[in-house]
């Protein structure tokens, strides 16, 4: 079950592991609308369709464009290393993400809260 937590003073949608895929923008639309009052969304690896992860799908580049369009921070929690290192173009998204203050793509809710505290 999806629950709001709070990280570092921050409130955090975590969705459950086995919880509906994101599978479309109509998707993400549906986290972002159902976050209340939480500034960011954790989602787990297992949630995203494996299309996410093949950038040349372009649903990455929508689910993100959405979570900016509706000031929503989107972190996705799990382990991305045997993606990234099978791509390269995903590699360098998740580099870029992780640099910046809005998209991360962290190993676990640990991770997070750091990040959100360091951000704060």
């Amino acid at each position: 079950m999806d629950e709001i937590v709070e990280l570092s003073g921050t409130p955090v949608l975590v969705c459950a592991a086995d919880g509906p895929p994101v599978t479309s923008e109509r998707d993400a639309l549906d986290l972002i609308g159902n976050r209340g009052p939480a500034d960011w969304i954790a989602v787990p690896v297992a949630r995203l369709d494996p299309e996410f992860f093949r950038l040349s799908s372009g649903l990455a580049g929508d689910v993100l464009q959405k979570f900016t369009n509706y000031g929503t921070g989107l972190a996705v929690i799990g382990d991305v290393a045997a993606l990234t290192a099978a791509s390269e173009p995903l590699a360098a998204l998740v580099r870029e993400s992780n640099r910046g203050r809005r998209h991360w793509f962290l190993p676990d809710l640990d991770a997070l809260t750091g990040r959100l505290a360091a951000s704060s």
